[in-house]
């Protein structure tokens, strides 16, 4: 518990088994009250590992659903053991599990109800290794978001996010897409919604057993990108209707 509120980390795995231990270790466990993960059909053994490394709830899916739908029954999962503040951490170890309490902190103390670790503030996400056609089409794609649903933002594309527990209880992420797609929605819905969003400075760790998708699929992430920033932007001039904004 952290100011009298329940603090969630959720972990959306797939072929984690190499890189789970590090994200564990460095989990602060005086905050932390619940550690979920959902494994989405890995092909290693992920499972085994958590069970060994003493985490309790484990989601399954017997078949590959997508990370979206992986996402999912995380925060539903959170959300029914009464979660107040939610922290989706990635555990290949991409992404430090140092920065929780700075996230916590921001939500606990209702300076903001979202909280993003941004790889882009300052220069971690060079520094740290990111591909350079992926830190460009980031900032391309970053620029035409910040322009489409009129807000500003470092980026949109990090996987590391805190949520309290009236933001997940507010949008209509079930209804989103299962697939990569899925964090993109997720931010316009709050946008949408009126939450304000902080973000911090998060180091960037590229290496081999950190997951990252290929470039036919980081292409139709891209595209899907503007199509949900587009579909916003209609929404919000009220030349469109879509019922992912409820």
């Amino acid at each position: 518990m952290y100011l009298g509120k329940k603090i969630a980390v959720v972990m959306p795995a797939y072929n984690a088994a190499a890189t789970l231990q590090r994200t564990l270790e460095e989990i602060p466990r005086d905050i932390v009250d619940e550690i979920i993960l959902c494994d989405d059909a890995s092909a290693d053994d992920t499972v085994q590992t958590a069970q060994r490394l003493g985490i309790h709830e484990i989601i399954v899916h017997p078949e590959n659903r997508g990370y979206g739908a992986n996402q999912k029954s995380l925060y539903n999962r959170a959300l029914e053991l009464g979660a107040d503040i939610v922290i989706m951490l990635h555990p290949d170890y991409q992404y430090t599990p140092l920065l929780i309490p700075s996230m916590v902190n921001i939500i606990a103390k209702d300076l903001y109800p979202v909280v993003l670790g941004s790889r882009i503030l300052g220069k971690g996400a060079l520094k740290g290794g990111m591909p350079i056609y992926k830190y460009i089409a980031n900032r391309f794609l970053t620029l035409a978001q910040n322009i489409l649903v009129n807000y500003k933002l470092s980026e949109y594309h990090t996987g590391y996010r805190a949520f309290s527990r009236e933001v997940l209880e507010g949008i209509k992420y079930n209804s989103n897409s299962d697939d990569f797609i899925f964090d993109n929605q997720m931010l316009s819905q709050i946008i949408y919604a009126d939450y304000d969003i902080a973000e911090v400075t998060c180091p960037t760790k590229y290496f081999e057993e950190a997951s990252s998708i290929n470039f036919r699929r980081s292409a139709k992430y891209g595209l899907g990108v503007l199509g949900v920033s587009v579909k916003h932007f209609l929404q919000r001039v009220g030349l469109g209707r879509f019922g992912m904004y409820g």
